[in-house]
């Protein structure tokens, strides 16, 4: 089958000659330059699907208030076949927090680089308007005792520089390790968002771990990362050279390599049952069964998922992965995030399953995990699902840059959706509605 990625943008930002020029070959036909074609296609049953009605399913990113983190349920129940597929935030943020006390307590006779009796971390912040960033952050502070209750619960916010423990946002926390006891300080924090917009920016983490290790030095003894993309960079500028333990999160087969050359650890978000749960629920609905079909129940190629490896919310209309800490104890065999779940690695007879057509954005072509785990793991079960998908990469900083692209949805059996802002599902939903 073949698969399309349009990247949005990469001309002009890297100076590339021609916006085709994707990972699989090939052109979308979903081009801003398409006509408005009429609004519907076949259904299951023979009939027609208004765009409005058609299958839709949020991931990665979920519709909510980027400040409140309030879910848009709007947007979440936007049709009857829509549903939001992510991992467990929470879950996975206790796991990160855990990772690093639990690897502070082990290496406590190494940890403390200065001997001043002061664990000092820096930590490298996503996206202060993410419900992932925000709760990765807090996840961090909660375990080692440093996060202050803001409206009730752990603040979130960036704090600049705190080497005098002074800052508002956080607190020193202590830890008691072998009869003695050590205070855990936040020394510096900071969004990772560059010069044009992009969040969870690497390149930006990469100099900022230049800049504070340069006015900190040796009271960093640890580096913490909201993502292995930010997380690699510091590593590979500064702490991997000066046997700094550094802990990201999503599990990318670079930062799980690194383990092996002093990389602390990291949290695979189970990424290989996340895209097969986006692919899924759509191919169920555009199937017309029940969505729990090779979910929870074994569909007619014996693909299902056991309960733990995720969980799914009904009132949220939300399915969530669970998470797994990846550590120098079992890191081989989380070397290649790319293959696909073996329990649901069965393809789908395509007399019973017949290809449909799907839209699907990456809101950033340039997202590490994105564009190097997640998208290799859906182009790998789109096949399984006779799926055709045109992949949609956008530039990481405008809802525009994506929906421009939506230009013609009548084309499409059913959509994919991860948006640059969680606030902005509507942008999408006004282009269906039309």
């Amino acid at each position: 089958m073949k698969k399309r990625l349009v990247v949005l943008t990469m001309a002009v930002l890297f100076g590339l000659s021609a916006v085709a020029c994707g990972s699989e070959g090939g052109s979308s036909s979903g081009g801003s330059g398409a006509g408005t074609e009429s609004a519907s296609t076949g259904s299951a049953d023979g009939g027609t699907v208004a765009n409005k009605d058609k299958p839709l399913v949020w991931f990665n990113r979920q519709p909510s208030n980027s400040s409140t983190g309030e879910l848009d349920m709007a947007a979440l129940s936007f049709n009857e076949d829509t549903y939001y597929v992510g991992f467990d935030a929470n879950q996975g943020a206790e796991l990160q927090g855990t990772m690093v006390k639990d690897y502070i307590e082990a290496n406590i006779d190494k940890i403390d680089r200065n001997g001043d009796g002061v664990i000092g971390y820096v930590l490298a912040i996503g996206d202060i308007g993410h419900n992932d960033s925000i709760a990765r952050t807090r996840g961090v502070r909660k375990a080692l005792g440093t996060g202050v209750e803001k409206d009730g619960d752990i603040d979130s916010e960036p704090i600049g520089t705190n080497t005098d423990g002074s800052a508002a946002a956080v607190q020193d926390g202590t830890l008691e390790i072998n009869g003695k006891e050590y205070t855990v300080r936040e020394l510096a924090s900071q969004e990772m968002k560059n010069s044009a917009g992009a969040t969870w920016d690497a390149a930006t983490a990469g100099n900022a771990i230049g800049t504070w290790s340069s006015s900190f030095g040796d009271q960093i003894d640890i580096v913490v990362s909201n993502n292995d993309g930010m997380g690699m960079s510091m590593f590979n500028a500064w702490s991997k050279d000066n046997k700094v333990p550094t802990f990201g999160y999503d599990a990318n087969n670079d930062a799980v390599a690194a383990i092996a050359e002093g990389y602390g650890g990291t949290i695979s978000q189970h990424a290989d049952v996340q895209a097969y749960l986006t692919l899924r629920v759509l191919r169920n609905a555009l199937d017309g069964v029940d969505v729990d079909t090779g979910i929870g129940t074994a569909d007619d190629a014996g693909n299902v998922l056991t309960d733990d490896v995720y969980v799914y919310n009904e009132e949220e209309r939300s399915y969530y992965a669970l998470n797994v800490a990846v550590t120098a104890e079992n890191y081989q065999d989380f070397t290649d995030s790319t293959k696909v779940y073996e329990p649901v690695s069965n393809q789908l007879d395509e007399s019973a399953h017949p290809s449909k057509k799907v839209w699907l954005d990456i809101y950033n072509a340039s997202d590490n995990f994105l564009s190097a785990t997640y998208q290799p793991l859906l182009q790998n079960y789109d096949d399984l699902m006779n799926l055709e998908i045109d992949y949609i990469g956008g530039d990481g900083q405008t809802e525009s840059n994506i929906t421009n692209r939506l230009g013609n949805p009548g084309q499409y059996d059913a959509f994919a959706i991860n948006m640059v802002k969680t606030d902005n599902a509507a942008s999408y939903t006004a282009l269906l509605n039309q």
